[in-house]
């Protein structure tokens, strides 16, 4: 307790939410959906703070297209006082006659229809199955719901939809209602209560076969929600979650959320971290549990991207580095070290490829948001999570880990939050290590030679960094093998284009091996020089 207070008052001045006049606190939709066309008939229900006095509310709500597609809002109130809006360039804006003070809080009701152009995919299964599925990642949610289109603006949800009867209804939080209506329809109504981004609000309607595959400290359901005609791959691959889960648990911190359920779904990625509950692609589903890995990262984004949030887009890496290096961590605790170097590995090459080819940063502020799916934010991102865990150990690592997500849990956070954290727990100043990592646009390269003076029993060896831009400051290992002792671990450190070592050693090297632990990303060649 101590120390979670002490961190609070140091950081308490960097967390503050993003710059917005409006801090929204609840939202609840109610959606019509039906069998006889794609249109959707909503009710919005926002309520929010005033942050900045304003006569002006903006809310994000797509423009009726040419094509069609998009929303029409018909009428905004609120309370009994009906207002007037416009809907221009995908933002929905409500005039007052009197202006909003800071800290004021008002419920806004806007009642809206049209054709979704994203955000909520109406399509059909692959069984041909007619279905509804939100997808709102990354700030596609305002295709279909008037929002705050913004992951640092967090705030609880309900959504209260009424479909056909044979749907099943899939959402966030606990279900509070399911009631039979005339015309053969049915509302379903969930309500989540912990504050959520929009990115990971959802629901799914569909032909459902639904699982418990367990209960975790009693209290924490975990479900299994497949499509029918699957119904025994889904609930064997599925299963698989009740596993996971306590593992995050016992080595993060507390689960944030009522109840986890993992859904197959028509999302257009692999898996998309709603906030608990889960989307996996319909292929994610084969009755052989290849998907372990993917139900790994998604679960581990309920605590990093769902409760700890990344503050913007541009610190996405604190959700998908996150999320790839617990993958990791988790099937390193289940399988073994191999396992976890060999993935490593794999994931270093991919970020030195795209590296090559994409000279960005992690914390990249592209508008472009789709577009940070890529290896710097996953592969990365995981990586430098890595090499902060060799460096400071697992102790460290895993405590910072912990505090971090004790501070930031239902908050916002970015990537200077996690490095004083980091620096609060180990003492370290790891101000070179985040910004050579984060913010620089290219990857260590590295030219080693070496040859062996017989007489002065000594290896001479010269590291060259060639990549462009200053040097990097790495710690690299190497291991002497020779033939009549044993293998020796030098570790060095470099911080220069180039530096010379002498390394003392009795007799001739059979072989160097660069990096034997698998603790850095970089790129190197390394030569024998003759005498």
């Amino acid at each position: 307790m101590k120390l979670f207070i002490s961190l609070l008052f140091v950081f308490s001045t960097l967390s503050l939410k993003a710059q917005s006049n409006i801090d929204v606190l609840h939202y609840k939709f109610a959606i019509e959906l039906n069998d006889s066309s794609d249109k959707i008939v909503g009710n919005a229900s926002i309520t929010l703070k005033i942050l900045k006095e304003t006569k002006e509310i903006e809310f994000d709500l797509t423009t009726l297209k040419k094509e069609g597609k998009g929303m029409v809002c018909t009428k905004v109130s609120a309370g009994l006082h009906a207002l007037k809006g416009t809907n221009n360039n995908d933002k929905y804006t409500i005039n007052l006659e009197q202006a909003l003070h800071e800290n004021d809080t008002i419920t806004f009701n806007l009642n809206y229809s049209g054709i979704p152009s994203d955000g909520l995919i109406i399509s059909k299964t692959k069984f041909g199955k007619r279905s509804f599925f939100a997808d709102n990642w990354p700030n596609r949610g305002h295709n279909w719901l008037p929002c705050n289109d913004d992951p640092a603006d967090k705030a609880t949800v309900e959504f209260i939809v009424t479909a056909p009867q044979h749907y099943q209804v899939v959402s966030n939080g606990i279900q509070i209602e399911e009631t039979n209506l005339s015309d053969n329809k049915k509302r379903t109504h969930w309500k989540e209560d912990v504050p959520i981004s929009t990115k990971v609000m959802v629901i799914g309607v569909a032909d459902f076969a639904v699982s418990l595959s367990g209960t975790i400290d009693n209290c924490i359901p975990v479900y299994s929600w497949v499509y029918p005609e699957n119904i025994e791959k889904g609930f064997y691959d599925y299963a698989q979650a009740a596993e996971i889960l306590p593992w995050f648990i016992k080595n993060i911190g507390p689960y944030a959320y009522k109840k986890l359920a993992n859904v197959q779904s028509k999302t257009t990625f692999g898996g998309l971290e709603n906030a608990n509950t889960i989307f996996y692609s319909e292929s994610s589903v084969n009755g052989n549990r290849r998907s372990e890995s993917l139900l790994a990262h998604e679960i581990a984004h309920q605590w990093f991207g769902n409760y700890a949030t990344e503050k913007s887009f541009a610190h996405l890496w604190l959700s998908e580095g996150f999320a790839t290096y617990m993958t990791i961590m988790y099937l390193e605790n289940k399988y073994g070290k191999d396992t976890a170097i060999a993935m490593l590995k794999e994931d270093r090459q991919q970020a030195i490829n795209f590296g090559k080819s994409n000279p960005l940063p992690v914390v990249n502020n592209t508008k472009d948001y789709m577009a940070l799916l890529n290896a710097n934010s996953y592969q990365k991102g995981g990586w430098v999570l890595h090499m902060l865990r060799h460096q400071l150990g697992d102790s460290v690592f895993i405590k910072s880990i912990q505090t971090y997500y004790s501070m930031y849990g239902g908050k916002t956070a970015d990537s200077k939050d996690l490095q004083n954290v980091f620096e609060f727990i180990s003492g370290n100043d790891l101000e070179q290590f985040f910004n050579q990592w984060l913010y620089s646009t290219v990857n260590p390269k590295l030219k080693i030679s070496w040859q062996f003076d017989s007489n002065a029993k000594i290896i001479q060896l010269t590291i060259d960094q060639l990549q462009e831009g200053p040097s990097f400051h790495i710690p690299l290992e190497i291991m002497i093998n020779t033939d009549k002792s044993k293998p020796v671990l030098q570790k060095l450190n470099l911080s220069k284009k180039t530096e010379s070592f002498n390394i003392p050693i009795k007799d001739k090297p059979m072989s160097l091996i660069t990096d034997p632990n698998v603790s850095l990303l970089f790129e190197y060649s390394i030569v024998e020089k003759n005498r």
